[in-house]
C-alpha cells in the first residue's frame, strides 16, 4: 500500500507497509502514481508528452528497484502475524494512579467531571496505592522498567501520599530489581518550589496543563467562581520548564470549536518558551457547544499545515519546538506489537480509582461495566480484558485500507467505545485528524532532512 500526498512544496510517497518515505520530483510522483495500473510501456506513452522518453524510462527502473529492495509497493506482512498477537501473554507494565478524585479547577470539558468520574469525591489513601504498586510490581513479570502516572483530578490535591508513594516505589525497586518512571500531570494551580524540586528529582516526566492564549485558557480552564487561571499557572509552567532544562516535561493543551485557529495557541506557547509541547482537539458529546464537528476538519487541517510549516521555518533556530502530534519515529518505530495494538489498554496499561478499582484506562473510570476488577484481588474480569486483546488494527474494519493505521495503531478505544458502543470501531473525526498529522509530521522530517529517500 502506498499513499502519495504534497504538502508545504514537497511530492511525498509513504510506503504504509514498510514505513519508508521517499521525497520525489513531479515526474517520478506521476510515474508511482500509475505504476500499478498501467503497463511500464503505457505510462511512457502517458507522460511522454510532459517529460523525455529516457528519464521516464529511468525513473521507472529506479521504481523498480526500490520495490524489490522492499521500500515501495511493500505487502502487509502484519496481517500474518495477527494470530500469534491475538494469544500473545501479556504484562501489566503501567499503572494511571487517580491519586485524587477532585480538582480546585472547573475545566469544561473536563471528562472526569472536576475530578468525580461519575462517582464521589476522594483521594487514594497511602494503603490503596501502596497495593496498586505492590499489583504493578507482581503483574509486570519480567519487565523491568515500569510506569506510573500520579493523575486526577488534581493531585496536587494529595501531595503528601504522592510523595509518600514515590518514596515506597524507590524501596521496592531494590527488593525486587524493578525501576519505576513516575510522572505528574497537573494543572500548575498548587505548584511550588518544592514540588518542583521534588518532582525534578524524582518524576521522570511532567505534564503541565495550559490550552494556550489567555483568553482561550481562561475561558475552558477557570476556577469554580470562574476566574481565570492562566495568570497564576503561566509563571509557574515556566519556571518548571526551565527548571527541567526543557526536557522530560510537555504542556499539554486542548482546543475546541471556540479556538480553530489552535496553531496560534501552540505557536503562543512556543513563544513563551516552552520547547515540549501539545495542543489536542476535544473528544466531546456532539451536543456541547464546544465540540469539534464534520465542518470543521478542512479548517482545523489548515491550521495543522500551518503549524507544521511554521515549524519547519524555526527547525535549527532559538525558536525551535517539539510538536508532540508531530513527533513520529520514521528510522524503525514501535514493536510489531504497538503497531498492532497501541497504548495497551486494559491489557498492559490499567487505571487505579482512590479505592483500588481497576478500569482499562483513565477514560474507561467511572462506566462500571468496564471494571475489571481491584488491585487488592487483582483482576476478575477476565473475558474484559481478553477484548482489549484482541483489539488492534486488523479487529476495526475503518483500520484496515488506512494509510496511518501503524501510527496511530487504531485509534483510543475510549473514543471508539463512546462514540460508537464499541471498542473496536474507531472515532472518525480523530481517525480524519490522525491522516492529516501524519502527513504533517512525515513532511516536517523530509523538509529537515532527517529520514528522506529521494528518487530523482
Amino acid at each position: 500500500m502506498v499513499h502519495q500526498y504534497r504538502n508545504n512544496g514537497y511530492n511525498i510517497v509513504l510506503d504504509v507497509n514498510s514505513g519508508a518515505v521517499h521525497v520525489v520530483d513531479e515526474l517520478a510522483y506521476e510515474a508511482i502514481t500509475l505504476y500499478e495500473k498501467e503497463s511500464a510501456e503505457e505510462i511512457v506513452n502517458q507522460l511522454q508528452d510532459r517529460y523525455p522518453k529516457e528519464e521516464i524510462r529511468e525513473v521507472l527502473e529506479d521504481i523498480e528497484e526500490l520495490k524489490e529492495q522492499g521500500i515501495l509497493f511493500t505487502e502487509d506482512t502484519y496481517k500474518d502475524k495477527i494470530i500469534d498477537f491475538k494469544n500473545r501473554s501479556t504484562v501489566v507494565k503501567a499503572l494511571c494512579l487517580h491519586i485524587a478524585h477532585d480538582c480546585n479547577l472547573a475545566c469544561q470539558y473536563c471528562f472526569a467531571e472536576e475530578g468525580e468520574y461519575h462517582g464521589r469525591r476522594a483521594l487514594m489513601s497511602y494503603e490503596v496505592g501502596k497495593r496498586a504498586l505492590d499489583f504493578l510490581i507482581e503483574n509486570s513479570g519480567s519487565r523491568r522498567n515500569l510506569e506510573v502516572d500520579f493523575f486526577g483530578g488534581e493531585p496536587l490535591m494529595n501531595w503528601q501520599v504522592v510523595k509518600d508513594l514515590v518514596a515506597y516505589g524507590r524501596e521496592q525497586e531494590k527488593l525486587h530489581d524493578k525501576k519505576f518512571r513516575f510522572t505528574l500531570t497537573t494543572n500548575g494551580v498548587l505548584l511550588n518550589d518544592e514540588v518542583m524540586e521534588f518532582a525534578n528529582r524524582e518524576m521522570s516526566n511532567m505534564v503541565l496543563s495550559i490550552d494556550g492564549r489567555q483568553r482561550v485558557h481562561d475561558k475552558m480552564r477557570p476556577f469554580r467562581n470562574g476566574k481565570g487561571s492562566y495568570e497564576l499557572v503561566v509563571p509557574k509552567f515556566q519556571k518548571a520548564a526551565e527548571s527541567r532544562n526543557q526536557n522530560n516535561y510537555y504542556v499539554r493543551g486542548t482546543f475546541t470549536r471556540n479556538n480553530l485557529d489552535f496553531s496560534e495557541d501552540v505557536l503562543h506557547l512556543a513563544d513563551l518558551g516552552f520547547k515540549q509541547i501539545s495542543v489536542e482537539p476535544v473528544v466531546a458529546s456532539p451536543e456541547e457547544p464546544y465540540a469539534i464537528r464534520e465542518e470543521d476538519i478542512p479548517l482545523i487541517c489548515e491550521q495543522y499545515d500551518r503549524l507544521a510549516a511554521e515549524m519547519v521555518k524555526r527547525h535549527g533556530t532559538d525558536q525551535d519546538f517539539n510538536f508532540f502530534h508531530f513527533m513520529i519515529d520514521l528510522t524503525g518505530g514501535p514493536c510489531v506489537y504497538k503497531r498492532l495494538s497501541g497504548c495497551g489498554s486494559g491489557t498492559e496499561y490499567l487505571a487505579v480509582t482512590p479505592w483500588g478499582d481497576l478500569y482499562p484506562c483513565h477514560q474507561f473510570v467511572g462506566e462500571e461495566k468496564f471494571l475489571m476488577g481491584n488491585v487488592f484481588d487483582g483482576i476478575q474480569n477476565t473475558d474484559l480484558r481478553d477484548e482489549f486483546k484482541g483489539c488492534n488494527v486488523y479487529a476495526k474494519e475503518k483500520c484496515r485500507d488506512c494509510f496511518a493505521r501503524f501510527y496511530c495503531s487504531g485509534g483510543c478505544a475510549a473514543n471508539s467505545y463512546n462514540f460508537h458502543g464499541s471498542i473496536n470501531d474507531a472515532y472518525d473525526i480523530g481517525c480524519e485528524l490522525q491522516r492529516k498529522r501524519v502527513e504533517c509530521a512525515v513532511m516536517i522530517k523530509a523538509a529537515t532532512a532527517e529520514t528522506a529517500v529521494d528518487v530523482e
